[in-house]
């Protein structure tokens, strides 16, 4: 996959886990940002860390952190828009970007081969995960050259929902099966830490 880059997603505000920097939160000994890392990093031909704030927090993670530029907290959307403004700028050779929550440690290790082999096998411009019934908007494929049209629906319509921006392209939608473990389970809560140690334990 070396016209694909990896973004995890770790700009959120984490109102329900207290306003803590949830990528830092300790699963199996490791923050949960680690996990992601892990999965995701083999899959990629690279990898971009979305937060604001203090960028130090991640330099021990090996991956340019890139910070939003739209006004405001403007969501995971945003995150997605500055890792392809910074592809675009510093790796041209990139086509897409495949974003991934940091909450999400479980994520399934053929996540970019699928999604990308879906998107071409049904013509479509994006592709996205789902597992259970549920689509993972966040879980995605983006074509680098969306970002003028991602740019415009965030700062002239205030867009600030993935699923809808997704909806108004061609979408491949990739299923994975939710049984004994679900790849996309997130950790949103503290007691969802509790729940996650123990899933670690499934494997895969």
């Amino acid at each position: 996959m070396s016209d694909i880059y990896g973004l995890i997603l770790a700009g959120g505000l984490a109102r329900r886990m207290g306003g803590v920097d949830k990528a830092f939160a300790m699963l199996c000994g490791r923050p949960l940002i680690a996990h992601a890392i892990e999965r995701l990093r083999p899959q990629t031909a690279g990898l971009l860390i979305s937060a604001n704030g203090d960028a130090a927090r991640f330099a021990g993670f090996g991956a340019p952190v890139v910070a939003d530029d739209i006004a405001g907290f403007a969501g995971p959307l945003a995150g997605v828009l500055a890792g392809l403004d910074w592809l675009a700028r510093e790796r041209p050779q990139a086509t897409h970007l495949l974003s991934m929550p940091a909450d999400t440690p479980f994520l399934p290790r053929d996540l970019v081969a699928r999604l990308d082999a879906a998107r071409r096998n049904e013509g479509a411009r994006l592709a996205c995960a789902a597992s259970g019934g549920r689509q993972h908007p966040a879980a995605a494929l983006w074509p680098v050259d969306l970002r003028r049209d991602l740019r415009r629906a965030l700062v002239d319509e205030d867009l600030r929902k993935i699923g809808m921006f997704l909806a108004r392209y061609p979408l491949a939608r990739v299923e994975w099966p939710a049984t004994p473990r679900d790849p996309f389970f997130n950790v949103n809560a503290p007691d969802d830490l509790a729940g996650a140690e123990t899933l670690a334990l499934i494997g895969d």
